[in-house]
């Protein structure tokens, strides 16, 4: 039989997919939480958000507030890693309704002595779950409802604000009604803001023609520190296949002496689990890592699964590959793309639980032999939706630390079903948004929407398979204005250097790929080089480090400015004690001036902004401010304070 109640609870926020994925926070964020509550008639309801961590056994609780249209909304924190339950509970609370109903009759000067007897219920209910000093008052105003010769007393505790706070307080909950049951998972906050960046470990070396070692990236160490990233990503350290390897430029059969792609992943050396001869050893790269992590950088390794022709899979299980009639298997292929070096793994196998449990070892392994947190994962919307949930969830069952980067770079909603599968952050199309108009739009999207809840984006202006058109033959101002546009509106970020930071951008003709690729050759980069890019570069890093409006994405508003060049945002944390405005000329070439209006949010009043990256101070007491910006630093950084 259906159960009793008189309240309807609908369009609870955030919830994804009818609560069938959990939506993300990090420790210290806040949930936000909306719901439509009413009931029939015209009785006082009352409803809360109900919330506990795993680990808890009893829920915690925050009163709901109405705000119009029957939508009443709640916030709460979440403090620990792991998932939280959240959900609206509603019920009529006939002890506010009574105390309402009095006051209207008191109001209109009719007498109440019936009602008076009435609340008496109300009050000893109540009487048995009140503390000490709060008895003692509940008492003595039911003794008043009573007692005709107190009338007057009784009437005025009856309409009491401390009466109407012991009934919230201590709600009688009668015909309640809960929504469903709802999940939040809780990371650390890396998850949120994290600054990445990307080298070859075999391009370390200091000397021409040598294959660099895990040795030489320890002594590139401080360099990533100095320009102030916490993460460092390395592409694929395993053994490199020898079958069908590629030679430069993606060159389809590899001459002596050609490294091939690491992305061509096992060979007689070793598989997923081995690292690359030339590189050095297991050991070698676990003394890498600790030595990353006194200077605070987390090294990042690459989750790339898939195979190459000679891995010890192919031999060990061959059912983990499908093969052709003729006895092959059929390479990797992205259409114009064509990977020979690469044999995709048949997720489809009859023997895919087992082919499950390898690739789980394979992350648990580096996690617990190595010590590595961030997984940057390859090409995952190219392997079953249902394996990540799955794996993600293994892995952080163990270690809650562990965050995975989804490198998919395909349709929207194959992206974000990564992501509702448990990806900690996402890259993104922010690569081709280069327009102001394509960038608010873009933004807003990720913000504004119910991406927000689940999608957490990380920029990249370049990688080593993408060289944007915009970057090819590009001057110093574009790199800057793309590194400071990817900084400041997400609050994770990365690069692919030194490509980035030197600005080697030649492409190949037509296409956003870089000529002389340096995923199929060793590099020799004089690493001492030193630029106002690398400058700026490090000074921005390190204001995002100190700013906790940078360190999150969502929080955003774009100010009108009179021009399509130049682009302006204001962000500020959750309690607003941090506010950052940014200011951006878009023309590498050319000055730009413009209006910029300042938030609404300052209306009227005067305020100081200090731009963090010059040191010059303003005093902006007018709606619209004018400002000029040269590509020989075409930004403002404003920290904004009255």
């Amino acid at each position: 039989m259906q159960k009793q109640t008189r309240i309807i609870i609908e369009n609870v926020k955030p919830q994804l997919d009818s609560g069938a994925f959990f939506i993300k926070r990090v420790s210290g964020q806040i949930v936000h939480v909306t719901a439509d509550v009413f009931s029939d008639g015209h009785d006082v309801i009352a409803c809360c958000v109900k919330y506990k961590h795993e680990k808890d056994r009893k829920w915690n609780e925050v009163r709901m507030v109405p705000t119009a249209n029957d939508e009443w909304q709640a916030e709460f924190k979440v403090e620990k890693q792991g998932h939280y339950s959240y959900l609206v509970e509603g019920w009529v609370d006939y002890a506010l309704n009574w105390q309402h109903g009095i006051e209207r009759k008191i109001q209109d000067n009719q007498h109440v002595k019936s009602e008076l007897l009435e609340g008496v219920e109300y009050v000893n209910e109540v009487l048995t779950i009140a503390d000490k000093s709060e008895k003692e008052y509940l008492k003595k105003i039911a003794q008043w409802f009573t007692d005709e010769n107190r009338y007057d007393d009784a009437v005025k505790e009856a309409v009491s604000q401390e009466l109407h706070e012991i009934f919230t307080k201590y709600p009688i909950r009668q015909l309640e009604n809960q929504s469903a049951e709802l999940k939040v998972y809780v990371d650390r906050p890396k998850a949120l803001f994290s600054t990445w960046y990307e080298f070859f470990p075999r391009s370390a070396s200091s000397e021409d023609g040598k294959h660099g070692t895990f040795k030489d990236c320890e002594k590139l160490l401080p360099r990533v520190a100095q320009m102030g990233f916490d993460t460092l990503y390395f592409p694929p350290i395993h053994p490199i296949g020898e079958v069908n390897r590629k030679g430069k430029n993606n060159a389809t059969n590899a001459e002596t002496g050609d490294v091939g792609s690491p992305w061509g992943i096992g060979s007689r050396f070793g598989g997923h689990k081995a690292t690359h001869p030339d590189l050095g050893t297991v050991e070698d790269f676990k003394s890498l890592v600790k030595a990353a992590k006194n200077l605070g950088i987390e090294v990042a390794m690459d989750y790339a699964l898939q195979a190459a022709p000679d891995h010890p899979y192919v031999k060990e299980h061959p059912k983990w590959f499908k093969w052709r009639p003729d006895g092959t298997v059929q390479y990797a292929e992205n259409p114009p793309k064509k990977y020979q070096d690469i044999q995709p793994i048949y997720f489809e196998s009859e023997d895919w639980k087992n082919l499950w449990k390898e690739l789980l070892d394979v992350a648990l392994f580096w996690v617990e032999e190595c010590d590595i947190k961030v997984f940057r994962v390859d090409n995952p919307h190219t392997k079953p939706f249902y394996f990540w949930g799955w794996l993600i969830s293994e892995v952080k069952k163990k270690h809650p630390d562990v965050l995975f980067l989804a490198e998919a770079f395909t349709r929207p909603k194959i992206m974000h079903e990564l992501a509702k599968q448990g990806f900690t952050q996402s890259y993104t199309y922010f690569t081709w948004r280069n327009s102001k108009a394509e960038l608010i739009e873009y933004v807003t999207e990720l913000t504004k929407t119910e991406q927000k809840e689940f999608y957490r984006p990380n920029f990249w202006p370049n990688t080593p398979d993408i060289n944007p058109f915009p970057l090819q033959h590009g001057n110093e101002a574009i790199h800057l204005i793309r590194y400071f546009l990817a900084a400041t509106l997400s609050s994770s970020v990365g690069i692919y250097g030194p490509v980035y930071e030197y600005m080697v951008s030649e492409p190949l003709t037509n296409k956003e790929e870089y000529k002389d690729s340096e995923k199929y050759q060793v590099v020799k980069w004089d690493w001492n080089i030193q630029n106002k890019l690398i400058a700026l570069i490090a000074k921005i890093n390190f204001i995002r480090k100190e700013h906790a409006s940078l360190q999150q994405t969502n929080n955003i508003e774009f100010c009108d400015t009179q021009t399509d060049q130049i682009i302006a945002y204001y962000k500020w944390n959750d309690d607003y004690s941090d506010k950052t405005l940014m200011v951006v000329n878009l023309d590498s070439h050319n000055r730009q001036n413009t209006w910029v209006k300042l938030p609404q949010r300052f209306a009227g009043q005067g305020v100081n902004v200090n731009d963090l990256i010059t040191g010059n101070s303003y005093f902006w007491d007018q709606e619209w401010n004018f400002v000029e910006l040269d590509p020989s630093l075409p930004f403002h950084l404003f920290k904004i304070s009255k």
